[in-house]
Order: C-alpha cells, then structure tokens, then sequence
C-alpha cells in the first residue's frame, strides 16, 4: 500500500523548525501560560504561592521543574468551572469525562481554543496521510468525550468529507463504510476489531473495505494489535495521542511515513518525563509518567499535569519535535499482584501474538482471603473454533507465568464470548478486589 508521505510544501514551518526556535517558542508561550493561570486561577495562584513559586521564576524550560504538578483530583476539587481562566460567558464549549470514578473533569474551551484544537487535529490527520478531499469516517464518541468532536472539526479543518457516525450500530458502520467508501477512519483500535469482525460475520473480507489510513487513540495498545490491525483490514494503522484534560485527541500524532511513535506537538504542549514515586524529572529515553503544560490554552490552562500514562521521550524524526513511546500502562492502573507489577497492554501482547486467539480479552481480579485471583478471559478466532481450548489456555497461562511472572486462571471461551465494546475504549481490567 503506497504511504502518504507529505511534501516539504505541505507541512508547517515549526514542524520544520531547528532545535533552539522551537524552545524559544516554547519558553516564550510556557511564561505567558504560567502567569495566565496565577492571574486568573485562583487554584494556581494558591498552589504556587505554597511551593514558593512565581511565575517570573521561569527564566528556562528547565525552571518548570520548580512549579507544582496538577492531578485529576484537583480538577474535580474545583468542579465544575473554578479552574477557568476566563470568564464563563467567554467559554463557548464545554466537554467533561465520564466521572466512572468521581466527578468529571470539566475542560472549557474559547474560540480561540476550538480553533486552535481544530488546526492540532487537522495537523495530525495530515501527518497520518490524510488530505483535503478525503472521507473520514469518524466512529469515535460524540457528546462530552472529546474524541468524536475532535476528530470532526479537525477533519473538517483540513478540508475533508466527514461521516459522523459516531460509536455503536457496528452493522450499520459496515454498511456506511461500504456505501460511502471512506479513506481513512478514527476509532479506537479496540472497537476497530469490532468493525473487522462484523465485516466476517456478514462474510465479506475486511482487506476490501476502501479505508487506506485509520487513526486510532484514546486507549494503550499495542505493535503487536497494530500488526494484527493492518493485516486484517489492509490498512496502515496510525496512533494518536490526546487527553481532555489537555485538549483532547491531537496532542500527539504519529507520522505515517514512520510509524515510529507519536510526535508531540511541542509548539502546544511541553512534555515532560517524571519518576512516578518521586515526581523527579527524568531524560529523554527513560520510561515513567508523562507530563504536560499546555502552551498556548486559554480556557482552561494546565500546569504540569499528571497524566498517569506511563512511555518515554524520544528524539525527533520524522518532524522537529520530540516522539513518544508507546503507552507501556498507566500508573493507576497498574495491577500489582502478589507483589508483581503486572499491565494489561503485557496480557494484550501475548493474547494477540497466539495465532488462535481473536484479539478481545478481560483480565479479572478477585481476591481469596489475602491473596489476589486473577482471570484472563480470552476467545479463539472463528477459524478456530473447533480448537482444543483448554490446552490454548494452558499454553497462555504459562507464557503469561514465565514472561509476566503471575500465576493466572485463563479461561479460553468461544467466539465473540469476551464482552465487546459498543461505544469508547475498551474495558479491560475488572477488578472485583474489596476497596
């Protein structure tokens, strides 16, 4: 399949820029962002005053350092408008998260905002050999999830056709993908197996759909479910990057002519590395807890905000700015059992690598007195549905035990046995273990 790799021409200045101008940029809009959110931000102002911080203080990049870290809770803390820097009425769109485990996070936006996210997203749609002129079929959420509007406006932005489809309906996303004849989808990769699915239970061939480029995001996977993704769907799979708390998708993107990991779009958001447990910044190269600031936010500022995913940074390629590794976990949702550091992406990685196994599993977590259950629940392919399923299940739980180190229940069921997602990410981790 040929990849669309842009033209000189087609890309933007600073995505050609040296080193040194884009952290002029940088430091330049990370002093107005910082006093921006001390003028403006009641929360700020109180949490600098007690580090013992101005906004003045930042005289480099690495002064940052020095400000304090913003974490999820503190958004719900100020529910719903207190982190606002701007007046309500200058808000011209709110979005929230879905608050499964508390309040939302409420995140604003002016039009200055919007239009800013609508160029980030049509950036990355180019990047991922999008052009004006394509089809986007866009099945990611709409509502207060930031991933179906995103994408649109951003789609939209670049000059492209968008079908707004928006998540579920999985017969009816086959029959407008056959219809329409979309070059490129944005979904999550996990609800994208779906639709690959769907196309076999109706016995038509996945490989012959007319998408060339899906960008998939808004949860970690893997090289591996990319490779199972593109061979099955004849596709080139992009990852792109994004968290409402910051924006939403578009804080990051891969670039298709390398595939190499998401380019963070550096002239809106300074990312940083940390130790997880110290909160110490680490270099580039080495794996813990990303960061942002966002750059140049009106509505809703961000000051190193915690995001819990846990990669790296890697130097530029394809672009002038820094890349990102592939999401390894999250700090929160870690599992630890029996005192081993397990994440679900490592189960997803021997899951798919089984050449039986279809790529939809949930890991389940119960507790037995004092020690800790787990049970992987997978499904073979409809190829292999007469397979031996206990003896693939012995054969994942002792690869599981030998390269993850936790002693497992696997549970190898029939097709389309394991819980599917409808609609946004996928549910992989139950656990059932007391609070």
């Amino acid at each position: 399949m040929p990849v669309k790799a842009p033209k000189p021409g087609e890309l933007e200045p600073i995505e050609r820029a040296s080193r040194d101008e884009l952290q002029a940029l940088q430091l330049k809009r990370l002093r107005w962002s910082l006093k921006h959110a001390y003028d403006h931000v009641p929360h700020y102002r109180r949490a600098f005053d007690a580090k013992g911080v101005h906004p003045d203080d930042c005289r480099t990049l690495a002064d940052l350092a020095k400000f304090p870290f913003t974490s999820k809770a503190d958004l719900r803390a100020n529910y719903p408008f207190g982190m606002f820097a701007v007046p309500r009425e200058q808000v011209v769109r709110i979005h929230a998260s879905s608050g499964t485990t508390g309040k939302p996070t409420v995140v604003g936006y002016t039009q200055g905002d919007i239009d800013r996210w609508a160029d980030l997203v049509a950036r990355s749609i180019r990047a991922s050999g999008g052009r004006a002129g394509d089809i986007v079929h866009v099945a990611y959420g709409y509502g207060l999830f930031t991933g179906g509007l995103g994408a649109h406006y951003g789609a939209e932005k670049l000059g492209c056709s968008v079908v707004p489809m928006g998540g579920g309906q999985t017969e009816k996303q086959v029959q407008l993908i056959e219809d329409f004849r979309p070059d490129i989808i944005m979904v999550t990769p996990s609800y994208m197996q779906v639709i690959v699915e769907e196309f076999r239970r109706q016995g038509k061939d996945p490989r012959a759909m007319s998408i060339s480029v899906g960008i998939f995001g808004a949860e970690p996977w893997t090289e591996q479910m990319r490779r199972d993704i593109e061979q099955s769907a004849d596709i080139d799979a992009v990852d792109i990057y994004g968290l409402s708390e910051v924006m939403g998708p578009g804080v990051a993107n891969e670039c298709i002519e390398a595939k190499d990991g998401p380019v963070v779009w550096e002239d809106h958001f300074y990312p940083e590395i940390i130790d997880p447990e110290t909160g110490a910044v680490l270099p580039d190269g080495s794996e813990g807890e990303l960061v942002f600031t966002t750059l140049t936010k009106e509505a809703l500022p961000i000051v190193r905000y915690r995001t819990r995913d846990l990669t790296r940074l890697l130097p530029p390629t394809a672009r002038a700015m820094r890349r990102m590794g592939k999401i390894v976990g999250r700090s929160d949702d870690m599992l630890i059992i029996r005192g081993v550091n397990m994440f679900p992406t490592q189960v997803e990685e021997l899951v798919l690598a089984h050449g039986q196994l279809s790529g939809q599993y949930q890991i389940v977590v119960t507790r037995e007195g004092l020690l800790d259950e787990v049970e992987v629940k997978c499904e073979v392919t409809p190829a292999h549905a007469g397979a031996n399923r206990a003896a693939i299940g012995r054969e994942l739980q002792e690869r599981i035990k030998t390269l993850i180190g936790v002693s497992t229940r696997v549970d190898v069921g029939l097709p389309d046995s394991v819980e599917r997602t409808l609609v946004g990410k996928a549910r992989r981790v139950v656990d059932k273990r007391p609070k």
